[in-house]
């Protein structure tokens, strides 16, 4: 990341980085063949050494976020169904929500905490230097 994004909030939300630093990954790499591992976060950023859970309970929050963001996509998948196939049946409405939200769970799980994080830790310019 150049030095020019740095403290860039959003950079930090999409980029999946540790807002404080902006440097260190918070979930670790994951693979489409075990899904489990898409959801893997580290214990401490890597580049600054700041614990990723500063209390107990910290990410129950980010379940709201992620409430918000299902819900657009929601939104978003029946307005397009509204658009594309006018006449559609109630039950190809649930089937294509419940697809969007199983395949959206690895995206919306990593942004909700990566906003919630970022909700409450700023970025430190000295963070991570020693």
């Amino acid at each position: 990341m150049s030095n020019s994004a740095k403290g860039f909030i959003l950079k930090s939300i999409f980029g999946f980085k540790y807002p404080r630093c902006q440097s260190g990954p918070l979930f670790k790499e994951g693979s489409l063949l075990k899904p489990a591992s898409l959801l893997q976060m580290y214990k401490h950023c890597p580049k600054c050494n700041q614990s990723y859970e500063p209390e107990p309970g910290f990410y129950f929050g980010a379940m709201f976020v992620s409430y918000a963001i299902n819900t657009a996509l929601f939104i978003a998948a029946w307005v397009a169904l509204t658009v594309i196939y006018p006449d559609y049946s109630l039950g190809l409405l649930l089937g294509i929500l419940v697809l969007v939200v199983i395949l959206g769970l690895p995206l919306t799980y990593r942004l909700s905490r990566s906003i919630w994080l970022a909700i409450f830790v700023r970025f430190d310019p000295n963070a991570g230097k020693t």
